[in-house]
Order: C-alpha cells, then sequence, then structure tokens
C-alpha cells in the first residue's frame, strides 16, 4: 500500500532528470527538490522573461504604461485583409530614448488635429501580450494627448488645440 501511495506521486508530480527515476525522497530532501525545482523554472517562457527583464528591455516604452514623443511624419498604414482602408498613424520619436514608434490617430478626422513636431502622449493599443491590434498591422501604439489636450476631446469638438 505504501509503494503504491508513491508511485502515484513520482508519476504526477517530478519532472526529474530522467523518467524511469525516482524523485529525491527521505530526510534532507527539502533542499535538493527545491534546487531542482529552480533548475526547471527556467523552462517554463514567461518565469524567463519575468527574471531576465526581457520586456523592459525591448520594449520602447521601456515598461512605462504611457509615453512622450515628438511627431515626425503622418503615414497611412493599410489595412489587413480582408478589410479595406487606410488607417492614418503618426510616426513618433519618443523624448525618453529616441527610438522611433508608429501610433495609431483614433478618431474620425483625428489627424488633422496632429502636425509635425507636435508634441503627443503615446500609450499601447490593447493587442494581446503588447502586439498590435485589429487590422493595423505593426502599430502597436495609439496617440492619446496632443500638446497635452485629449486628442478625444478634440475629435468631440469639447476642446481646442493651443497655439504652441
Amino acid at each position: 500500500m505504501h509503494d503504491s501511495a508513491r508511485t502515484l506521486n513520482t508519476t504526477t508530480l517530478w519532472l526529474g532528470p530522467s523518467a524511469d527515476m525516482s524523485p529525491p525522497s527521505g530526510l534532507n530532501t527539502a533542499g535538493r527538490l527545491a534546487t531542482l525545482r529552480q533548475r526547471r523554472r527556467w523552462s517554463d517562457r514567461y518565469y524567463k522573461r519575468r527574471t531576465l527583464h526581457l520586456k523592459e528591455r525591448s520594449d520602447p516604452l521601456e515598461g512605462a504604461p504611457q509615453a512622450r514623443g515628438i511627431v515626425i511624419e503622418k503615414v497611412g498604414v493599410e489595412a489587413k485583409q480582408p478589410n479595406s482602408a487606410i488607417r492614418k498613424c503618426i510616426k513618433v520619436q519618443l523624448i525618453k530614448n529616441g527610438r522611433q514608434v508608429t501610433a495609431f490617430a483614433v478618431g474620425d478626422g483625428a489627424i488633422n488635429f496632429i502636425d509635425e513636431h507636435d508634441e503627443v502622449l503615446v500609450e499601447g493599443i490593447g493587442g494581446r501580450m503588447g502586439r498590435s491590434y485589429g487590422d493595423i498591422p505593426g502599430v502597436r501604439y495609439k496617440v492619446i494627448q496632443v500638446n497635452s489636450v485629449s486628442l478625444d476631446e478634440l475629435v468631440r469638438g469639447r476642446k481646442e488645440k493651443p497655439a504652441r
């Protein structure tokens, strides 16, 4: 009876060096199990990315939720199939690190409120795991403010863009 309970635990829990080996057991085993578990965790891609800070290194916003930047140019991005449209985007150079990103101008006619050399605030567009969203290929960010005024308020006509 004691052996059958032990074999059940070994097959379901332990992922040791090879399949036919039984896990370490007995007194003073906790340290060895902790070491093996720690070594095993590096196979988990989420643990690895989190521990080595890979998102912060590769992310142009460096882990921040939002970032300010200067508009370099307006660009039109073609929507992916089956949609057919030109999505109005802007190229932005971030102030904090000089990296260039493409951001989507959300709203009908929103691109008309954005000029070159304006200061904009960008944030993630909301795609899964920081990726692009919907039918806009390669665009991971959206514009939320232009010259410290909400782009949504400008589009709705509640506020006017300040002269710089």
